[in-house]
């Protein structure tokens, strides 16, 4: 991930790293579109997800009759952008901010819902194609096992989930300097581990903070 340049250092040492953290695991408009040190710095669309819905359709071989779900959706723009694509697929997410719903894209907003991902309101199997994308890794290790079980569980078979790793001590100090709400602090061996101890048969990726 190298569009983003980031400024390791001074992002603990610009402000108070603890008060940051502590605001932007709250979820709500501090995180999403307040000052950047305490999340996004501003969390508005444009239009950078469509590239990444195609290719899921592609991989994954969605179409208008799949069933699609979003865990940890935030504001909701690569399921709108999977819904643009795919205008009869049936496409939900969910989040824990209420904020990010509330000020989620507009054209999205009516198939996101209020949950916590270690407990999923929704039938086995009920989806097709099951993704997270940037949330686990902001999870206690007893709502992570539980949150990947039930990701599997309410999946047909398909699943993808990317998350924050390191691979050597620099990336792991870099991860630590630049975080705010990561709580689980895994190698991609020990993720993987994590994985099948869960039971998750679905595709897995990292980002790695060079």
């Amino acid at each position: 991930h190298t569009r983003t340049k980031r400024d390791y250092i001074g992002r603990v040492t610009e402000a108070d790293k603890g008060e940051c953290a502590a605001v932007a695991r709250q979820w709500g408009k501090d995180y999403w579109d307040g000052d950047r040190k305490y999340g996004y710095g501003g969390y508005s669309y444009d239009g950078r997800w469509e590239p990444v819905a195609r290719k899921m359709i592609e991989r994954y071989r969605l179409t208008e009759k799949s069933a699609i779900l979003d865990v940890g959706s935030g504001k909701g723009f690569l399921l709108y952008e999977l819904k643009k694509l795919l205008p009869g697929a049936k496409v939900c997410g969910l989040d824990i901010s209420e904020y990010g719903i509330a000020n989620s894209k507009q054209e999205i907003r009516d198939h996101l819902v209020l949950g916590n991902c270690n407990k999923l309101p929704f039938a086995d199997k009920e989806f097709d194609f099951v993704f997270s994308i940037m949330t686990f890794h902001n999870l206690y290790i007893y709502d992570l096992f539980a949150s990947i079980r039930e990701l599997q569980r309410v999946s047909k078979g398909e699943g993808y989930i990317g998350l924050e790793s390191y691979r050597n001590e620099k990336e792991k100090v870099n991860l630590l300097y630049w975080q705010l709400t990561c709580e689980a602090f895994f190698t991609p061996k020990e993720w993987v581990w994590i994985y099948d101890q869960c039971g998750f048969t679905g595709d897995h990726e990292f980002l790695y903070f060079e």
